[in-house]
């Protein structure tokens, strides 16, 4: 299908910061399709570089979920292109985005369309696109892993779900790390499903966690109550062992309604204790299309008994339960950059990292593990 990018509308850089906030289109089955891109100051030109989709809800814009799932200051950190598309109108005269829901407009098209139009000016790593949304977006983001999953690496959904029955026809083309964030007093798309139309998030993660392989049992945790006065709390699940090393994530927010954790604008019940934009992107940055990164480099047997001290490190980091004699190590960033390697080493010099969460994958013969530390 032909696309023509359009002339850039607007373009806008404050006055602390370099970097973009372009409002653009392109044309796609005849139609003007919108769209508003965010690059962040660190961006390079000619460095590959990951691409985050931010799909609006129904009834909303790529405006608004620009602000109310705002991911812009974690990507002047980490480094990653922000598209957020703009649906258009169904028959309500609503913005939407057609998952599967009816109309003629081909949003599967569109999204592709999109990523390839942006792949001729930008410096895109395309082994790192990735999808998320709210609500119908998160629709849309589980509808891209089933009928467009080769061109993304990961998604996760906010206050959405699969359609009913989806499973059966969903063809995702490679194992696929999934997060589901939803509230289970959820009215408008309810935590146990809605009979006709909407699958519960219990069964849609059962879908994913027996396609990947993972294992069935997850591991559960409950996210610090540090917000003592929002009316809810939340429960983290974690899924593993998936093929490629991928996971099914799932925060739980127990009382939660139909919104965003963390978000600077509260509607309704909305969590404090997490920030669902920064748990997004810890999950995403684990992965490219190829599963889990540096694990699915080396297509071996986990290291066992191995940890990691002091962690949180400043100066060294101790790897322990490994034999120094024919091991290597290299750590590398959120966005999957290499930044250090070494070899027959078993104390870590890491006084030159920058503070932040970095992971460090250790081998030794055919065997290899990925461990998550933070430097101070």
């Amino acid at each position: 299908m032909k696309h023509l990018l359009l002339a850039i509308v607007t373009t806008f850089a404050s006055s602390l910061y370099a970097q973009q906030t372009i409002n653009a289109s392109i044309i796609h089955d005849g139609i003007q399709r919108d769209y508003i891109l965010y690059v962040p100051a660190i961006y390079t030109p000619g460095t590959p570089t990951p691409l985050v989709f931010n799909f609006h809800g129904y009834t909303s814009s790529a405006t608004e979920q620009m602000y109310y799932g705002d991911f812009r200051p974690i990507a002047d950190t980490a480094n990653f292109l922000l598209v957020h598309p703009m649906g258009t109108l169904d028959p309500n005269n609503q913005p939407y985005w057609n998952a599967n829901w009816g109309g003629t407009v081909d949003d599967i098209g569109f999204t592709e369309a999109l990523l390839d139009s942006l792949a001729v000016d930008y410096s895109i790593n395309m082994d790192r696109v990735f999808s998320t949304g709210m609500s119908n977006g998160g629709f849309m983001s589980y509808t891209l892993a089933c009928e467009l999953g080769h061109r993304f690496a990961a998604i996760a959904s906010v206050t959405g779900t699969m359609n009913l029955n989806q499973s059966s026809t969903c063809t995702p083309s490679h194992p696929t790390p999934i997060m589901e964030i939803h509230g289970t007093s959820d009215g408008t798309v309810p935590y146990t499903g809605l009979a006709g139309s909407m699958e519960s998030i219990p069964n849609v993660l059962d879908y994913w966690v027996n396609f990947n392989n993972c294992t069935p049992t997850p591991i559960e945790t409950a996210v610090s109550n540090t917000s003592t006065t929002d009316g809810c709390t939340a429960t983290h699940f974690i899924y593993e062992n998936g093929d490629n090393g991928v996971e099914v994530e799932h925060y739980r927010i127990n009382n939660g309604g139909h919104t965003w954790p963390g978000s600077s604008f509260v509607v309704g019940t909305t969590n404090y204790d997490m920030d669902a934009s920064e748990k997004i992107w810890e999950f995403f940055a684990k992965y490219d299309i190829n599963g889990k990164i540096g694990v699915n480099e080396i297509n071996e047997t986990e290291l066992t008994n191995i940890s990691l001290s002091p962690n949180p490190a400043n100066e060294t980091l101790n790897i322990n339960g490994l034999i120094k004699e024919s091991s290597s190590n290299k750590i590398i960033t959120l966005r999957g950059e290499v930044i250090q390697t070494s070899v027959d080493e078993t104390s870590i010099d890491v006084s030159k990292l920058k503070p932040g969460v970095y992971f460090i994958v250790v081998q030794q013969g055919e065997s290899v593990q990925s461990l998550k530390f933070i430097k101070q």
